[in-house]
């Protein structure tokens, strides 16, 4: 499977229906409607009695469980789904492989009453990743029952992740992370454990010659609430993908891409065969830092009679405004730091920074652009 396969896979099957990063029921009921009714089943319904979908691909032996916005504000790995749901029905090599060996059940969007909203949390204020234990929320119980009677022998756990991330201590945005959960305190290297790392490092080689050094891995501690370590705890190997940023893309399109490479390799992975052999590579993928702003302006003077500079970082707070995402540039920091990364970085060269209001810069600031030296320069994501 090489990367330019792929790509050029991807552009025949992209989802034209789906973009940007709210995706609601309401989106993805457009696509479904194109789709055999024998493959789709509303499985239960959310807090506020929104449908929760699943769809069933393939015949083989090998059972794989996906889902995705269990985190409502988390739509990347959706639209990622629905790319790979038009590849599935294309007669081409790689899907042909994977329907032929292995049966997908996927829940596309296990959270729909916060997608509404596009928030993490679903309507009663529930983070469902924390609920694995608990099962207290309807969404939470429709998973664990979906679980227990397909009895999947692989979970994909699809998410998104904040811009904040790196890769390591390095510049380089971490644009895809990856996890296989500890399944006890210990972080044992058990069996499953192992060979959902080997899946991922299989992952990983794919994806470093797409986007390299852009792949983390996020930190292992154990938390049986979260569902990932709860199914592997309960024996069954379990990845999650983590979608995060890549340069100027705010709408997570071009990560779209990314993700729909990545869970195709993961499948792909899978259906061929795979042994804990390869665990160890697992080690080699960086962990994620949390390194990055959103912008940095650096060295600039905030009062006119002193000669004091210093940075400032932003970083945007995702809105809903009549059904757009708004990027809204908050001021998180204003300090004299090293160490941080701006995905926009600007140079105030020593000169005096004139906010929108034209009033003293305070953290927790919303300010739309800036002036330094005369030039206003907007401060929302450029081409989004």
């Amino acid at each position: 499977m090489k990367s330019e396969h792929l790509n050029s896979l991807y552009s025949l099957v992209k989802n034209p229906k789906l973009f940007g990063r709210y995706i609601t029921n309401s989106d993805i009921e457009k696509c479904l409607a194109k789709y055999p009714d024998s493959i789709i089943s509303t499985i239960g319904y959310s807090v506020e009695q929104r449908p929760i979908y699943s769809l069933k691909f393939g015949t083989g032996p090998k059972k794989i469980l996906l889902w995705s916005q269990m985190h409502g504000n988390e739509s990347t790995t959706t639209k990622a789904l629905f790319d790979c749901f038009n590849l599935f029905f294309t007669n081409n090599a790689i899907p042909n492989l994977i329907l032929e060996t292995c049966t997908l059940l996927v829940i596309p969007i296990l959270n729909p009453d916060g997608a509404e909203r596009y928030m993490r949390l679903n309507a009663n204020g529930v983070d469902l990743n924390r609920d694995a234990q608990d099962l207290s929320q309807p969404e939470s119980k429709l998973l664990r029952a979906v679980f227990d009677d397909f009895q999947p022998d692989f979970c994909f756990n699809l998410h998104g992740q904040r811009t904040i991330y790196n890769v390591a201590t390095s510049n380089v945005p971490a644009t895809l992370s990856f996890l296989s959960p500890a399944q006890d305190k210990e972080r044992s290297l058990t069996p499953n454990r192992k060979l959902a790392m080997s899946i991922i490092s299989k992952i990983n080689d794919l994806m470093q010659t797409v986007i390299p050094d852009g792949i983390g891995r996020y930190d292992d501690g154990f938390n049986l609430n979260c569902v990932g370590d709860t199914f592997q705890n309960l024996g069954v190997p379990t990845l999650l993908y983590e979608t995060g940023h890549f340069t100027n893309d705010y709408k997570r399109e071009e990560v779209r891409r990314y993700a729909f490479m990545a869970i195709l390799k993961g499948l792909y992975t899978i259906a061929e065969g795979v042994g804990e052999s390869g665990y160890k590579d697992y080690f080699n993928i960086p962990e994620n830092g949390k390194l990055f702003y959103d912008i940095i302006i650096r060295n600039a003077r905030l009062k006119e009679n002193e000669d004091i500079v210093t940075d400032i970082a932003i970083l945007y707070k995702e809105t809903l405004f009549d059904g757009k995402i708004e990027f809204v540039p908050i001021v998180e920091v204003i300090s004299n730091f090293e160490g941080y990364f701006g995905h926009r970085e600007i140079d105030a060269k020593g000169n005096l920074l004139i906010t929108s209001e034209k009033s003293e810069l305070k953290v927790t600031n919303e300010i739309d652009f800036v002036v330094i030296n005369n030039e206003k320069i907007a401060l929302k994501p450029l081409n989004n």
